[in-house]
């Protein structure tokens, strides 16, 4: 244990532990920007500096490490003035223009600002104006980048895919797409976690909300929008409300006066995937004893910026990848087929949103070969929750306010094995639910599988179905995912079944969801969804009544002609920039 004092407060904490963390246990504040835990302790930012007794010049609080004695000033007038010094050199190369920013009242430069009472610049303000493809799902404005270098490190150490890096020198330096590539040239995998890790505007997803505004405002078009598990764990955060508070059904009801002709759950079509998935799982299994040349493990394919990871980092393992599409493409499918019938209208006629906590899902609903329904785009237009809830203030509901109603019918049932979708784990726990009941025809116990959930970055777990012992394995952010891979290549490891998901901690954690810089929640919005699971009256996907009907009257039996049509893909029929021209 190291003794010293901050701020005339004696403090105690073990070695190794950094001032700013020192502080903290203390209760004393230390202004951050650049910091992140265990990821970004780099002090590029110069704002977290402290007085330390004895050392002429200001030192960074978060790296480096308190000493006995040692006696540490926060507030001091010079560490207040070089504070302020500091951050008025990073606004004259950032865009201050908060009104039109998307982070304006979420934004730690701007909150600091105002703390240290900023309200005029006395430095030149000199901007990159680099230019940017607006198209691509991810936007990024260097004119808002302070050269944090948090995108650089969560991309590298986290999601290692690297796309980002330092570019040019001295005071032209700034960050960029690495090699000086054109982003839309990347292996990207619009995980979106650099989003979400950035203090500012200079990352946000491309806006798609006025396409949806137009549609709703054509009254040629039915206007209808899915919800994803994932949402109801994180929609009412922007808006101050309580997990009781912020239901899925209350959403419904947000989104009712905006002119949606009908709202449904994704929880739907995540059931739908479970019954083909866990088909083809158990397909797969069964042709492997004739056939061996089929290799496992078998791959989940809902997530599509880990689809977008195989093609790019492993595309020698694509055909283990499961054919069947995510819940969202399999809920437009069949919105624009089935749906369409079941309402008698032409559709072509149907706009359909979904809602979702992701960005690569914008690149997934543009992808070519997703259109099996009727030529159209099955989903036409997919919102972050961030886009949504902007939709929601631009529209003045007042959230709290609002009664709950419910989804409509009938593709708004879903069972509490939809719902685990948006956790990590949840995806194989659900299939594994089915799986086990395909098999040995009786109902399985939902808890039973609850070994593939929590957070640990990469799980293991081994299963007795009816006799035959299944090794499965879950990973969440695709570091972790690199180095399941690379474990299986080698010949460490085994499985016959895994579940990837890009984002740290599934869905929940998604790179759509709304950011609260420097706080990790995914593992608090899962526990959302296992609990709405608990309670689910339905927590198997056969047993869904919607899922019934819908094979009873239409698509005849999971696997069947048409469902492979209109619910399965060819993972081969569309190419990552790196893919193209092999």
């Amino acid at each position: 244990m190291v003794k010293l004092t901050i701020d005339d407060r004696e403090v105690e904490v073990p070695e190794h532990t950094t001032i700013l963390e020192a502080a903290a246990s203390a209760g004393i504040v230390i202004p951050t920007l650049c910091y992140l835990k265990d990821l970004n302790e780099i002090g590029a930012c110069r704002v977290c500096v402290v007085e330390v007794e004895g050392i002429d010049q200001l030192v960074a609080s978060c790296n480096n490490y308190v000493l006995d004695g040692m006696v540490v000033r926060t507030n001091s007038p010079k560490v207040r003035a070089a504070r302020k010094t500091n951050v008025e050199f990073i606004l004259s190369q950032h865009d201050s223009e908060c009104t039109s920013c998307v982070r304006s009242g979420n934004c730690s430069l701007q909150t600091l600002a105002n703390d240290l009472g900023i309200s005029s610049l006395p430095y030149e303000k000199h901007l990159s104006h680099d230019a940017w493809d607006q198209s691509f799902p991810l936007i990024r404005n260097n004119d808002k980048c302070i050269k944090c270098l948090r995108c650089i490190q969560v991309c590298e150490k986290v999601q290692s895919t690297g796309v980002w890096d330092i570019t040019n020198r001295a005071s032209h330096a700034c960050v960029n797409v690495k090699s000086g590539l054109d982003i839309s040239a990347t292996d990207c995998a619009l995980c979106g976690q650099c989003i979400t890790h950035c203090p500012t505007g200079a990352l946000r997803e491309r806006d798609d909300t006025d396409r949806v505004f137009d549609a709703l405002a054509d009254p040629d078009k039915i206007c209808v929008v899915q919800i994803a598990p994932a949402v109801r764990a994180a929609w009412g955060e922007p808006f101050g409300l309580t997990h009781e508070q912020a239901t899925v059904k209350r959403l419904v009801s947000a989104l009712r006066p905006m002119g949606f002709d009908y709202i449904f759950d994704t929880d739907f079509s995540a059931d739908l995937t479970i019954m083909e998935e866990a088909s083809e799982f158990l397909e797969r299994v069964g042709a492997a004893s004739k056939d061996d040349s089929i290799r496992f493990p078998m791959f989940t394919s809902c997530c599509p910026g880990w689809v977008r990871f195989i093609k790019s980092h492993h595309p020698e393992l694509l055909d283990q990848v499961s054919t069947s599409k995510s819940p969202q493409q399999m809920f437009g499918a069949i919105l624009k087929s089935y749906y369409a019938e079941l309402l008698g209208v032409d559709p072509h006629r149907i706009f359909s949103v979904s809602i979702m906590p992701c960005l690569a899902k914008k690149s997934e609903c543009a992808l070519p070969n997703m259109n099996d329904a009727c030529g159209d785009p099955d989903v036409d237009v997919v919102l972050t929750v961030r886009e949504v809830d902007r939709m929601i203030r631009a529209e003045h509901v007042d959230v709290a306010s609002l009664e709950e109603s419910e989804f409509d019918m009938p593709l708004g049932v879903g069972t509490g094995a939809g719902v685990i979708f948006g956790a990590t784990g949840g995806v194989m726990e659900a299939a594994l639910r089915s799986a086990y009941h395909f098999i040995t025809g009786d109902e399985p116990d939902p808890d039973a599988f609850s070994d593939v959930r929590g957070l640990d970055g990469w799980k293991e777990a081994t299963f007795d179905l009816a006799g035959t012992t299944l090794h499965v394995a879950v990973a969440s952010g695709l570091g972790n995912a690199e180095r399941l891979i690379q474990a299986l290549e080698s010949g460490e490891v085994s499985y016959d079944f895994v579940e990837i998901m890009a984002c740290p901690g599934g869905c929940a954690g998604g790179g759509g969801q709304p950011i609260h810089d420097g706080q990790e929640l995914a593992g608090e919005r899962g526990d959302v969804l296992w609990g709405l699971d608990k309670v689910s009256d339905l927590r198997l996907s056969y047993q869904n009544p919607s899922i019934v009907a819908c094979y009873d009257e239409y698509l005849e039996k999971p696997l069947s002609a048409k469902a492979e049509r209109l619910l399965h893909t060819d993972q081969h029929a569309w190419l990552m920039p790196d893919e193209e021209g092999k």
